[in-house]
């Protein structure tokens, strides 16, 4: 992981203290609400529903058992007693009032920790592949260069005031597990044919009113010149974003609109940055400056590779919950003679991606016995400790049992990714949480689960895609009919996984049904599946082979008699991102 330095340290205590005298001016009225606002809000603090939210940064998910205390710390004495862990690789408080919004910045500053640029018209947290370093598939570890990109774009002056807000994924690996292609810009590291490292470089990517895949603008850049090329990208869409329009305000829609006139101008303007770097050095990355970030993401001093292989039978026949777990919460390693295991979130009574301040401990303490001190925050909402020597995955399982985060659900209908929704986000049009566990206890039979197999359900409470609706095999969408909740479904969208193929936004299967319904129509869809399904057949493959119209007749049926007519609101996307959207 990488350690702060003094200055890195320095740096962040500063804006803490920076942030309480803003605070304390607002609360004393000499700083008006308005020009407090992008005051907070680049520090991570959204006015919610019902009180403050706090976005807390984890660059490229990497968390270790110190920070996760410190978390769990603020969610007992600051919060209501827990937190929730985003699909951008984040952690949000909804619980902490205004007045001590300051004392939160101070005790995440101690674990170097903060929430600047999680949230604003800027460049904001930078996410990667939760297997990133470990991954037996990796062409190029993406964390280095995840951290300088992260010094590098952090309170730049120039992208402090984009036209909206700008997200970058970095994948280093075979299998895109960080959905670069969603994103504003998504980075591939790859090696050319002479062995040299560089990026793949996509822009454009976006979910929210618009959902749109990524353009491929350069298919290598070197890695020594990516920041430039970045500030290239940054630069075109700061001159010439749509300031004028809120909800055409995203990269996508300029890339959208001028195509490869819009990729002209990025290696026009690459160019000539390039050309005004006199000395060749001030805007490319040094290879000692590459080799000291490195360092810092080396294989742990405690690793020791093993020299022979893991048998779960070898003392006596496993336990079956064993096995399964083995199979579902368990992934392969580059390191022989260790695994990656996962955290499982979810489960009944508890949303998808909230944690207690006792699990956070519980987690903390797991991986200080088993995992070096090391967790991740995946994309899917659950947590991974990355260096977990297969000797020890027996006992593993026991301590993940005892704390509740054993359930062998990891990648099955029930390990489902939500947003918060409308009982906390003041800019959803319907609540998630209730739909997630309506969906939960109507599938909690493990041997059902098994044999529907592989599969991503995503639930937004918006069109701002914080579920990430688009990328789901099956995709909710709350939206708004003459005042009340209702919920879209598509099927067949991919985040770009091998398992869910390339990048494409799922395909809705008609008008709105109403909260009562959903679990009833996604069991219409498994229904469809499995009477369907060719053998060895996932959800997904078989929804692109049949297409939308059989999900659709077995939605139809669902729609109870007592439903109201769809109506042109039902159908239409509902209000699109707002000003202080997430």
């Amino acid at each position: 992981m990488y350690q702060y330095t003094s200055f890195d340290r320095q740096f962040v205590h500063q804006r803490a203290a920076q942030f309480r005298d803003q605070l304390e001016r607002n609360l004393a009225g000499e700083l008006a609400d308005d020009d407090f606002r992008p005051l907070r809000l680049q520090n991570g603090w959204y006015i919610q529903r019902h009180a403050p939210m706090l976005r807390v940064a984890i660059p490229y998910g990497e968390l270790s058992s110190r920070q996760l205390r410190q978390a769990a710390r603020i969610a007992r004495e600051l919060d209501r007693g827990f937190g929730h862990f985003t699909t951008r690789q984040n952690l949000q408080y909804n619980w902490i009032p205004l007045p001590k919004s300051a004392d939160a910045m101070d005790l995440l500053a101690e674990v170097d920790m903060h929430g600047i640029q999680t949230s604003g018209n800027c460049i904001r947290n930078i996410t990667s592949d939760v297997y990133a370093g470990i991954a037996p598939d990796e062409i190029v570890d993406p964390r280095p260069y995840c951290e300088i990109l992260r010094q590098w774009s952090t309170l730049h002056p120039e992208f402090a005031f984009l036209p909206r807000k700008f997200k970058i994924a970095v994948s280093g690996s075979l299998e895109d597990r960080a959905a670069i292609a969603w994103h504003d810009v998504g980075l591939q590291l790859l090696k050319n044919e002479a062995g040299e490292v560089g990026f793949k470089v996509l822009v454009g990517g976006g979910m929210g009113r618009t959902p749109v895949i990524g353009t491929v603008v350069n298919e290598f850049v070197r890695w020594q010149q990516i920041l430039v090329y970045l500030e290239a990208i940054v630069r075109v869409y700061n001159r010439f974003g749509r300031r004028d329009n809120l909800y055409k305000a995203r990269i996508k829609i300029l890339v959208k609109a001028e195509g490869q006139k819009f990729i002209d101008a990025v290696n026009t303007e690459f160019a000539k940055i390039l050309e005004h770097d006199v000395d060749g050095r001030e805007h490319i990355i040094p290879v000692s400056e590459l080799e000291r970030v490195s360092r810092h993401f080396e294989t742990p001093a405690g690793v020791r590779p093993a020299t022979t292989g893991f048998d779960p039978n070898r003392t006596g026949p496993a336990p079956a919950a064993f096995v399964r777990w083995l199979e579902r919460n368990v992934r392969g390693h580059r390191v022989p003679g260790y695994r990656a295991v996962t955290l499982s979130l979810k489960r009944p009574g508890q949303a998808p991606g909230d944690v207690t301040a006792s699990q956070m401990e519980a987690a903390a303490t797991i991986a200080d016995r088993y995992s070096l001190g090391e967790l991740r925050v995946s994309h899917e909402q659950n947590l991974m400790l990355p260096w977990v020597r297969e000797a020890d995955l027996f006992s593993v399982w026991h301590a993940a049992k005892d704390a509740g985060f054993a359930t062998p659900n990891i990648g099955l209908l029930t390990d489902l990714i939500a947003c918060p929704g409308g009982d906390f986000c003041a800019l959803a049009n319907a609540r998630s949480i209730p739909v997630a566990a309506s969906i939960t206890e109507r599938f909690d039979d493990l041997d059902a689960l098994y044999d529907i197999g592989d599969i991503d359900l995503h639930i937004s409470g918006c069109m701002n895609s914080c579920g990430h609706h688009h990328t789901g095999h099956i995709g909710i969408l709350g939206v708004d009919k003459d005042g009340s909740e209702w919920y879209q479904v598509s099927v067949a969208g991919s985040d770009g996984t091998t398992l869910s193929g390339a990048s494409v936004p799922g395909k809705v299967i008609g008008p709105s049904f109403s909260a009562d319904e959903v679990p009833d129509v996604v069991e219409a869809l498994i229904d469809t599946y499995l009477r369907q399904r060719a053998v060895g057949e996932r959800f997904i493959d078989t929804a692109r082979r049949l297409g939308v119209a059989p999900f659709r007749t077995a939605a139809d049926a669902v729609r109870r008699d007592t439903a109201a007519p769809a109506t042109a609101a039902a159908k239409a996307a509902p209000v699109a991102e707002p000003a202080e959207a997430l």
